[in-house]
């Protein structure tokens, strides 16, 4: 600590990179805010609620300034809730909400708002403004399968600019328009099913309102539920188990796998399946298919497990396709399987099957979709629903996960999985699961250590060199999670400056444990990240078998039905193809000029100085 000054009259030390909204969150002063995040380095400084009263050393009178972007001061006096701040931070909230769609029973966020939270904070009691016509007016793209912009709820704090940017730098959004008419819009004035968006819901995650939310299929399901020709198979993903609970007042971390699975019976669900057992299935197709390219000298080899990697490479770098892995995701295996080979063994009629998801991403919606992933027209997976879908419908239904007693799976065929499928859930996991795996069938034996510390950690890229033994050697890994660090992993493998053999991709920050479709926290960017990834590798020592190839129901599986990795059958219904979705954008100098223009307006934070300070902020 560096200084010494005062918030409400209680001393505080400060670092001399503090804030004044940092300072006050270490020592337990809460100031509201709509723009900043606790775990988001850039802070836009747009929303102008965090005002503050400071009255610097020596100076004659007080001032009013912004507390995301004022500076720490020795001696610096800070009130947080005069009359005057709550007069001024009332009006301001009163101002946004007049400039937004003020529907909030029909949102998707209501009760989970910021602007909500915000507006009671500031005892704002009545608006005075009701909600003018433009806002109806502003665009709701529906375009994309997975996710839903209404700009009428947007409130333009650009949290989603700066995630989508400096977190994933994918940027496919941008600040469009003027004065009332501003919005976030897409890159290039595309449509979000058209642009760049990969589909990683990293923006979901950081909205404060309802202005960015997944498609929601919870009435799908339900139907489903209620229609008694239908069968219903539920999946649910490694990285759920572990980051569910929280919403139901359980610790973070939480390993609520039984939980899960009675609610699911308590909903009506027919079958209770584990996408683990598919994340075993997939080492074994991925395992042997990289072996494969090894000893063709083909390399390297990405992952494909992840849909939002799948699209940005499609969409954005489609000369890396051919070293994208063919093997399918462990929820389009899982879904191919579910609609040949379960039914074929419990004596089910495929055509009333229904398989649904429950997954930690909304790219796994887009996903679901894709018309490679189709068998004779009919989909493999059905329906996807988020992590934040499932807390709701099981809320809306009545059901306290925390109140309910564990059980477990009872099928024989599609729910047993390994230590190694459940690491999935987590960054360098795939990695992990696949070298051991490998090691057993180039060597016949199993690997003497069998966590693979060098593949663990949080580094946006992570690079290893294991020895895989036999004839294959050593072999040069790398570990990719966010998409800011895989971009620049893929223009090295294009431009020859790497000579890795093997590149796990994870979109989002962290891997699944952290992914886009998990529960928001209305205070951080990533609240929860190492405990998630703790208890997934917790999961890992506790579960007797901790190798893909030693699952029990994937032995009976090849030996049955699929005869072995990469068999016709297994190519058939557990390998794909990837397509080539770059858009080539005709641009005049007006548009060019105008993208140099927003750029620059946003990478310098509206270039206004906050009042009272001489650092720039807010618009």
């Amino acid at each position: 600590m560096t200084g010494q000054a005062t918030i409400n009259g209680t001393p505080v030390s400060f670092r001399e990179s503090d804030t004044i909204l940092e300072a006050a969150r270490r020592s337990g002063h809460f100031i509201p805010t709509l723009c900043e995040l606790a775990d988001i380095d850039h802070t836009p400084g747009t929303c102008r609620v965090c005002l503050v009263e400071i009255t610097r050393l020596g100076a004659q009178a007080p001032v009013i300034v912004t507390a995301c972007n004022t500076p720490m001061e020795a001696g610096m006096t800070v009130r947080t809730r005069t009359s005057q701040v709550r007069e001024m931070q009332r009006l301001q909230v009163e101002l946004i909400l007049a400039d937004h769609d003020q529907d909030c029973a029909t949102c998707i966020r209501h009760g989970d708002c910021e602007l909500q939270d915000v507006a009671q904070f500031v005892g704002l009691r009545q608006s005075r403004h009701t909600r003018p016509d433009w806002t109806s007016s502003r665009p709701r793209d529906e375009t994309s399968p997975a996710m839903i912009r209404d700009m009428g709820k947007c409130i333009r704090c650009l949290r989603c600019v700066e995630v989508c940017r400096r977190e994933q730098g994918v940027d496919a959004l941008v600040f469009t328009g003027t004065s009332l008419q501003a919005n976030i819009g897409m890159r290039n004035n595309l449509s979000q099913g058209a642009s760049d968006c990969v589909a990683c819901g990293q923006c979901i995650l950081v909205c404060p309102t309802g202005a960015l939310a997944e498609r929601d299929e919870t009435e799908t399901v339900i139907d489903f539920l209620d229609d008694p020709d239908v069968i219903t198979v539920f999946q649910f993903a490694p990285a759920l188990r572990v980051g569910f609970g929280e919403e139901f007042g359980l610790p973070p971390g939480t390993n609520v796998e039984g939980h899960i699975i009675t609610a699911l019976r308590t909903l009506g669900a027919d079958v209770v399946l584990d996408t683990n057992f598919a994340a075993d299935l997939v080492i074994m197709e991925e395992g042997h298919e990289l072996l494969g390219r090894l000893k063709e000298g083909r390399r390297p080899t990405f992952t494909s497990c992840c849909p939002a990697w799948v699209n940005f490479a499609e969409k954005l770098y489609p000369d890396i396709l051919p070293y994208v892995s063919s093997t399918k995701s462990p929820q389009q295996c899982f879904g191919a399987l579910a609609k040949t080979y379960l039914p074929e063994k419990m004596g089910l009629d495929p055509s009333r099957l229904r398989v649904i998801s429950i997954m930690p991403c909304t790219a796994k919606k887009d996903e679901a979709q894709r018309k490679m992933f189709r068998q004779k027209g009919v989909r493999d997976v059905d329906v996807v629903l988020t992590t934040r879908e499932f807390a709701r419908l099981l809320k809306r239904e009545g059901i306290d996960l925390a109140a309910l007693e564990p059980s477990g799976f009872d099928n024989p065929y599609m729910s047993e999985y390994s230590g190694a499928g459940a690491i999935f859930g987590t960054t360098g996991g795939v990695m992990e699961a696949a070298v051991r795996t490998m090691y057993s069938v180039v060597n016949g034996r199993e690997l003497e250590h069998i966590e693979v510390e060098d593949l663990r950690g949080f580094e946006s890229v992570r690079t290893a060199t294991i020895d895989l033994g036999g004839d294959i050697g050593q072999v040069k890994v790398a570990m990719c999670h966010g998409l800011k660090g895989v971009r620049a992993m893929v223009e090295d493998v294009l431009a020859g400056r790497t000579d890795f053999d093997f590149i796990e991709v994870m979109a989002c920050p962290g891997g699944c444990v952290d992914g886009g479709g998990h529960l928001r926290s209305k205070k951080h960017y990533q609240p929860n990240a190492r405990k998630r990834r703790d208890a997934i590798y917790e999961i890992d020592r506790q579960t007797p078998r901790r190798q893909s190839h030693a699952n029990p129901q994937v032995q009976r599986l090849y030996k049955e039905f699929l005869g072995q990795p990469l068999s016709h059958l297994a190519e058939e219904l557990l390998h794909t193809h990837y397509i080539r979705r770059r858009t080539e954008i005709k641009r005049t100098i007006n548009d060019i000029w105008r993208e140099i223009t927003m750029s620059t307006l946003v990478h310098s934070e509206f270039d206004i100085a906050a009042p009272g300070t001489g650092r720039k902020g807010g618009r």
